[in-house]
């Protein structure tokens, strides 16, 4: 990247509409979707032995809250659920609503995550389907972390599950990869003086 490239313009969220809902294909229980990180739904979060041979050591709930809120959409699960399991637990309290503001969430889970696998541990994120709310935060990771632009981790991730974001979510990852790639040129400037 020069200075002299036109400015980076990430994918729209009509775009991103469109890629993830072209040629779908069923999605299982739970994906590894990078190396050690895993996105999954309520099934697999509920389903101990699968976590247990997957070898996962920390989980991160995007729909941590009990079922009685809301509508119903949280996995009421907790670090009591996991006493028995040898995983640390991470709870987001996230609903799946485009109005919803997932990004203050974004960089203290993107941290968790980055921890877990930097001490040889393998993540699994989940929500109530594995669609949304997981993957708006493991895309996120990708992006703060693993330094990847959005249609980048989007592909990526797509590649291995079927992810389809809220376009609420859709949006503030657009403000993240547009933070990010302002950042970027900010640190290309300094080296170039």
């Amino acid at each position: 990247m020069s200075l002299r490239d036109p400015p980076y313009e990430p994918p729209s969220v009509a775009e991103l509409q469109e890629f993830l809902l072209t040629d779908r294909k069923p999605t299982g229980h739970v994906n590894q979707v990078w190396p050690n990180l895993y996105i999954g739904n309520e099934v697999a979060a509920r389903d101990k032995s699968t976590l247990h041979s997957l070898g996962i050591t920390h989980i991160v709930n995007a729909a941590h809250g009990r079922t009685s809120q809301g509508f119903g959409y949280y996995v009421n699960t907790g670090p009591r659920f996991y006493r028995d399991m040898a995983v640390d637990y991470y709870g987001v309290e996230a609903d799946d609503a485009v109005d919803f503001i997932l990004s203050p969430f974004f960089y203290p889970t993107a941290r968790y995550i980055r921890a877990a696998l930097a001490m040889g541990g393998r993540v699994f994120v989940h929500c109530l389907m594995g669609v949304s709310r997981s993957a708006t935060l493991v895309l996120a990771f990708l992006m703060i972390i693993e330094g990847l632009r959005l249609w980048e981790a989007v592909a990526a991730v797509r590649s291995h599950r079927d992810v389809c974001p809220n376009p609420g979510f859709l949006q503030q990852l657009r403000s993240l990869d547009m933070s990010l790639e302002r950042e970027r040129r900010r640190r290309q400037q300094a080296q170039n003086l």
